[in-house]
Protein backbone atom coordinates (compact mmCIF):
# COMPACT_ATOMS: atom_id res chain seq x y z
CA UNK A 1 0.00 0.00 0.00
CA UNK A 2 2.51 2.56 0.45
CA UNK A 3 4.30 2.18 -2.59
CA UNK A 4 1.41 2.38 -4.06
CA UNK A 5 0.56 5.85 -2.65
CA UNK A 6 3.90 7.07 -3.26
CA UNK A 7 3.61 6.50 -7.39
CA UNK A 8 0.13 8.13 -7.31
CA UNK A 9 1.84 10.99 -5.35
CA UNK A 10 4.63 11.13 -8.32
CA UNK A 11 2.17 10.95 -10.63
CA UNK A 12 0.16 13.85 -9.51
CA UNK A 13 3.30 16.36 -8.60
CA UNK A 14 6.99 17.24 -8.88
CA UNK A 15 7.97 18.33 -5.79
CA UNK A 16 10.99 20.25 -5.59
CA UNK A 17 13.46 20.44 -2.45
CA UNK A 18 10.98 22.19 -0.24
CA UNK A 19 8.30 19.82 -0.72
CA UNK A 20 6.38 22.83 -3.04
CA UNK A 21 4.17 21.24 -6.58
CA UNK A 22 6.17 22.82 -9.67
CA UNK A 23 3.32 21.59 -12.05
CA UNK A 24 0.34 19.71 -11.85
CA UNK A 25 0.25 17.16 -14.81
CA UNK A 26 -2.65 15.40 -14.29
CA UNK A 27 -5.30 18.70 -14.21
CA UNK A 28 -4.05 19.93 -17.12
CA UNK A 29 -4.18 17.09 -19.12
CA UNK A 30 -7.45 16.53 -17.96
CA UNK A 31 -9.08 20.12 -18.99
CA UNK A 32 -6.83 19.51 -22.71
CA UNK A 33 -8.36 16.84 -23.17
CA UNK A 34 -12.34 18.17 -22.14
CA UNK A 35 -11.61 21.15 -24.30
CA UNK A 36 -10.42 18.81 -27.64
CA UNK A 37 -13.53 16.96 -26.96
CA UNK A 38 -16.08 19.97 -27.07
CA UNK A 39 -14.30 21.55 -29.91
CA UNK A 40 -14.97 18.61 -31.69
CA UNK A 41 -18.57 18.16 -30.67
CA UNK A 42 -19.14 22.06 -31.55
CA UNK A 43 -18.04 21.38 -35.38
CA UNK A 44 -20.72 20.97 -38.02
CA UNK A 45 -20.38 18.77 -41.23
CA UNK A 46 -21.10 21.65 -43.87
CA UNK A 47 -24.23 20.03 -46.32
CA UNK A 48 -22.89 19.18 -49.38
CA UNK A 49 -23.97 21.36 -52.88
CA UNK A 50 -25.80 19.49 -55.31
CA UNK A 51 -25.94 20.79 -58.36
CA UNK A 52 -29.14 21.29 -60.39
CA UNK A 53 -29.52 19.79 -64.06
CA UNK A 54 -28.33 22.11 -66.66
CA UNK A 55 -32.10 23.13 -67.76
CA UNK A 56 -32.33 21.82 -71.82
CA UNK A 57 -31.99 25.67 -74.21
CA UNK A 58 -34.91 24.61 -75.55
CA UNK A 59 -37.29 24.26 -72.19
CA UNK A 60 -36.03 27.81 -71.72
CA UNK A 61 -36.54 29.38 -75.28
CA UNK A 62 -39.98 28.24 -74.27
CA UNK A 63 -40.12 29.55 -70.72
CA UNK A 64 -38.86 33.54 -72.19
CA UNK A 65 -41.31 32.89 -75.39
CA UNK A 66 -44.29 32.30 -72.84
CA UNK A 67 -43.29 35.56 -70.66
CA UNK A 68 -43.35 37.65 -74.09
CA UNK A 69 -46.50 36.54 -74.73
CA UNK A 70 -48.06 37.16 -71.60
CA UNK A 71 -46.59 40.64 -71.53
CA UNK A 72 -47.91 41.11 -75.43
CA UNK A 73 -51.63 39.99 -73.91
CA UNK A 74 -51.22 42.41 -71.34
CA UNK A 75 -50.37 45.22 -73.10
CA UNK A 76 -53.02 44.54 -76.10
CA UNK A 77 -55.78 44.21 -73.12
CA UNK A 78 -54.54 48.16 -71.81
CA UNK A 79 -54.43 49.08 -75.46
CA UNK A 80 -58.15 47.82 -75.83
CA UNK A 81 -58.98 49.86 -73.45
CA UNK A 82 -57.28 52.83 -73.93
CA UNK A 83 -58.66 52.89 -77.63
CA UNK A 84 -62.68 52.13 -75.86
CA UNK A 85 -61.75 55.55 -73.66
CA UNK A 86 -60.81 57.18 -76.84
CA UNK A 87 -63.76 56.30 -78.72
CA UNK A 88 -66.48 57.45 -76.33
CA UNK A 89 -64.09 60.84 -75.29
CA UNK A 90 -64.23 61.39 -79.19
CA UNK A 91 -68.46 60.61 -79.33
CA UNK A 92 -68.96 62.66 -75.58
CA UNK A 93 -67.16 65.88 -77.53
CA UNK A 94 -69.19 65.19 -80.35
CA UNK A 95 -72.20 65.45 -78.96
CA UNK A 96 -71.30 68.41 -76.53
CA UNK A 97 -70.47 70.32 -79.99
CA UNK A 98 -73.71 69.54 -81.49
CA UNK A 99 -75.65 71.15 -78.22
CA UNK A 100 -73.31 74.37 -78.35
CA UNK A 101 -74.34 74.88 -82.05
CA UNK A 102 -78.09 74.35 -81.62
CA UNK A 103 -78.16 76.06 -78.32
CA UNK A 104 -75.38 78.57 -78.03
CA UNK A 105 -77.62 81.48 -79.19
CA UNK A 106 -80.42 80.86 -76.91
CA UNK A 107 -79.61 84.19 -74.02
CA UNK A 108 -79.53 86.23 -77.65
CA UNK A 109 -82.76 85.05 -79.02
CA UNK A 110 -84.52 85.68 -75.72
CA UNK A 111 -83.99 89.29 -75.70
CA UNK A 112 -84.47 89.43 -79.56
CA UNK A 113 -87.79 87.70 -78.92
CA UNK A 114 -88.45 90.96 -75.99
CA UNK A 115 -87.65 93.46 -79.01
CA UNK A 116 -89.62 91.61 -81.69
CA UNK A 117 -92.67 91.79 -78.79
CA UNK A 118 -92.60 95.11 -78.78
CA UNK A 119 -92.56 95.76 -82.59
CA UNK A 120 -95.95 93.39 -82.51
CA UNK A 121 -97.64 95.85 -79.90
CA UNK A 122 -96.24 99.14 -82.04
CA UNK A 123 -97.39 97.66 -84.86
CA UNK A 124 -100.93 96.14 -83.54
CA UNK A 125 -102.22 99.50 -81.64
CA UNK A 126 -105.77 100.94 -82.78
CA UNK A 127 -105.28 104.16 -84.94
CA UNK A 128 -101.30 105.00 -84.22
CA UNK A 129 -100.70 108.43 -84.80
CA UNK A 130 -97.27 109.26 -86.12
CA UNK A 131 -96.08 110.70 -83.10
CA UNK A 132 -97.13 107.58 -81.26
CA UNK A 133 -95.30 105.46 -83.84
CA UNK A 134 -92.45 107.50 -83.51
CA UNK A 135 -92.02 107.42 -79.75
CA UNK A 136 -92.92 103.31 -79.97
CA UNK A 137 -89.66 103.36 -82.40
CA UNK A 138 -87.60 105.31 -80.01
CA UNK A 139 -88.41 102.55 -76.82
CA UNK A 140 -87.29 100.42 -79.50
CA UNK A 141 -84.06 101.49 -80.80
CA UNK A 142 -82.86 101.94 -76.81
CA UNK A 143 -84.06 98.69 -75.79
CA UNK A 144 -81.82 97.56 -78.65
CA UNK A 145 -79.50 99.85 -78.16
CA UNK A 146 -78.84 98.46 -74.87
CA UNK A 147 -78.79 94.87 -76.17
CA UNK A 148 -76.18 95.70 -78.34
CA UNK A 149 -74.05 97.18 -75.26
CA UNK A 150 -75.24 93.96 -73.09
CA UNK A 151 -73.17 92.01 -75.70
CA UNK A 152 -70.53 93.96 -76.23
CA UNK A 153 -71.25 95.17 -79.50
CA UNK A 154 -69.94 98.63 -80.12
CA UNK A 155 -70.02 100.54 -82.93
CA UNK A 156 -66.95 101.87 -85.26
CA UNK A 157 -66.34 105.50 -85.45
CA UNK A 158 -65.73 106.65 -88.81
CA UNK A 159 -66.91 109.90 -89.73
CA UNK A 160 -63.80 112.38 -89.72
CA UNK A 161 -61.10 109.41 -88.83
CA UNK A 162 -58.43 108.43 -91.04
CA UNK A 163 -59.26 105.71 -93.18
CA UNK A 164 -57.97 102.00 -91.76
CA UNK A 165 -58.60 99.45 -94.10
CA UNK A 166 -58.65 96.84 -91.31
CA UNK A 167 -62.10 98.95 -89.89
CA UNK A 168 -63.23 100.40 -93.07
CA UNK A 169 -64.73 100.05 -96.37
CA UNK A 170 -64.07 102.20 -99.00
CA UNK A 171 -66.68 102.87 -101.37
CA UNK A 172 -65.59 105.68 -103.31
CA UNK A 173 -63.08 108.69 -103.54
CA UNK A 174 -64.02 112.12 -103.69
CA UNK A 175 -61.85 114.98 -104.10
CA UNK A 176 -61.77 117.71 -101.41
CA UNK A 177 -59.75 120.72 -100.63
CA UNK A 178 -60.80 120.83 -97.28
CA UNK A 179 -59.91 117.28 -95.91
CA UNK A 180 -56.77 115.36 -95.86
CA UNK A 181 -55.87 112.77 -97.93
CA UNK A 182 -57.70 109.28 -96.48
CA UNK A 183 -59.90 111.40 -94.42
CA UNK A 184 -63.65 109.87 -94.11
CA UNK A 185 -65.75 112.27 -95.40
CA UNK A 186 -69.57 110.18 -95.49
CA UNK A 187 -70.43 106.98 -93.78
CA UNK A 188 -72.89 105.18 -95.96
CA UNK A 189 -73.31 101.92 -93.40
CA UNK A 190 -72.00 101.90 -89.41
CA UNK A 191 -69.55 99.20 -88.87
CA UNK A 192 -69.78 97.07 -85.36
CA UNK A 193 -67.38 95.14 -83.71
CA UNK A 194 -67.13 93.04 -80.68
CA UNK A 195 -64.94 92.91 -78.22
CA UNK A 196 -62.66 93.91 -80.68
CA UNK A 197 -63.23 91.95 -83.73
CA UNK A 198 -64.99 93.06 -86.39
CA UNK A 199 -68.54 92.12 -87.26
CA UNK A 200 -69.02 94.35 -90.37
CA UNK A 201 -66.62 97.03 -91.46
CA UNK A 202 -67.87 100.50 -92.11
CA UNK A 203 -68.40 101.76 -95.75
CA UNK A 204 -67.61 104.97 -96.36
CA UNK A 205 -66.70 107.50 -98.77
CA UNK A 206 -62.68 109.19 -98.50
CA UNK A 207 -61.45 112.33 -99.83
CA UNK A 208 -58.18 112.72 -101.87
CA UNK A 209 -56.28 115.39 -102.56
CA UNK A 210 -57.57 117.62 -106.09
CA UNK A 211 -55.67 116.73 -109.10
CA UNK A 212 -53.24 119.75 -110.21
CA UNK A 213 -54.35 122.49 -113.48
CA UNK A 214 -51.40 122.50 -115.82
CA UNK A 215 -51.69 125.49 -118.21
CA UNK A 216 -52.24 123.05 -120.62
CA UNK A 217 -55.57 121.79 -119.28
CA UNK A 218 -56.42 125.42 -118.43
CA UNK A 219 -56.15 126.97 -121.77
CA UNK A 220 -58.36 123.46 -123.00
CA UNK A 221 -60.90 123.92 -120.48
CA UNK A 222 -61.48 127.93 -121.24
CA UNK A 223 -61.89 126.94 -124.40
CA UNK A 224 -63.98 124.62 -124.30
CA UNK A 225 -66.26 126.62 -122.01
CA UNK A 226 -66.23 129.79 -125.22
CA UNK A 227 -67.05 127.25 -127.33
CA UNK A 228 -70.27 125.84 -125.27
CA UNK A 229 -71.28 129.86 -124.41
CA UNK A 230 -70.79 130.31 -128.47
CA UNK A 231 -73.53 127.67 -128.85
CA UNK A 232 -75.75 128.71 -126.72
CA UNK A 233 -76.22 131.95 -128.20
CA UNK A 234 -78.92 132.61 -130.59
CA UNK A 235 -78.20 132.83 -134.41
CA UNK A 236 -79.07 136.41 -136.00
CA UNK A 237 -82.61 136.85 -137.08
CA UNK A 238 -82.67 137.54 -141.23
CA UNK A 239 -84.88 140.68 -140.71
Amino acid sequence: MGKKNTSEQKSDSIENANGEDIVEISSDSASLNNEDETVESEKVEEPEKVEEPEKDPIEILQDDLKKKDDEIAELKHEFLLNKAETENFKKRLRKEKEDFNQYANEKLLRELILIHENFERAISTDNPTVESLKEGVEMIHKQFQSFLEKEKVESIEALGKKFDPALHEVLCQVESEEHEENTITEEFSKGYQLNGRILRPSKVVIAKAPTKKTPETSDKEESKVSEEESSKVPPPSSD
